[in-house]
């Protein structure tokens, strides 16, 4: 299915089951609803997965979109489907989504659930700063600077690039108190993309929250050690 939001297509897929709460799936960039859609086949509740533009099937030339954007969509989304009760799981960039949806919507959010989220402001080292200066650099005198960024931000086009940027640049730890719902943070022990040191700055400043650590998994622990991911899940969630 396709919901239309800011002149965009957004493809769906919503799952009716039993139960009152629906659990709304939100993947991380560059993947699709795909990479969680697992989730159904061992919890039965009502479901909502999203393509999150531009990937998966939804629209490949969003404009001007913000954090707060994806957010606003996700809100939309669900009151279209007379959804009023959520439970939310946020892997990486869905994770931030996720954050502003439960902090803006907190009547509407029951639980929420951060897979090796982002949206922590990252602690960044001394080549980090230098690549950064030299790319600056080397903008300031009109220089070539198309192999230069992560590999995320080179593969997309200039829209999305600044898109990406705003994401990236827009950090959500004063955001985090302000979170009311029950929350569950599941990150993977070699994870880095997301490190560990932001899954505890996740638990530290989000008050009804625990964190669990999958040992040996990365950024998809999801996949590294699935019986377990599943496993704490479905307590925290049930059905």
């Amino acid at each position: 299915m396709k919901f239309i939001y800011k002149n965009s297509p957004i493809f769906y897929r919503y799952i009716k089951g039993k139960g009152k709460v629906c659990n709304v799936y939100l993947h991380g960039w560059g993947m699709s609803y795909k990479s969680l859609y697992f989730c159904h086949e061992h919890i039965k509740s009502p479901s909502l997965f999203i393509d999150f533009p531009p990937f998966g099937k939804s629209d490949k030339n969003i404009k001007s979109w913000t954090i707060f954007s994806y957010a606003t969509m996700v809100v939309s989304l669900c009151e279209k489907l007379n959804i009023r009760k959520i439970n939310l799981i946020g892997h990486s960039f869905g994770g931030r989504v996720a954050i502003l949806v439960s902090v803006f919507c907190p009547t509407r959010v029951k639980r929420l659930v951060l897979v090796d989220s982002a949206g922590v402001k990252p602690k960044h080292g001394v080549r980090y700063r230098y690549n950064v200066w030299k790319y600056r650099i080397r903008k300031r005198l009109k220089l070539d600077t198309s192999n230069m960024g992560s590999e995320d931000y080179r593969n997309l086009s200039y829209d999305m690039q600044k898109t990406f940027k705003n994401i990236v640049n827009t950090h959500l730890n004063d955001f985090l108190p302000d979170i009311k719902a029950k929350t569950l943070i599941i990150f993977g022990e070699k994870d880095e993309v997301t490190p560990i040191y932001m899954a505890r700055t996740l638990k530290r400043k989000i008050k009804d929250s625990e964190l669990v650590v999958i040992k040996n998994a990365g950024h998809f622990c999801f996949n590294d050690n699935r019986y377990l991911f599943v496993k704490t899940l479905k307590e925290f969630l049930g059905g």
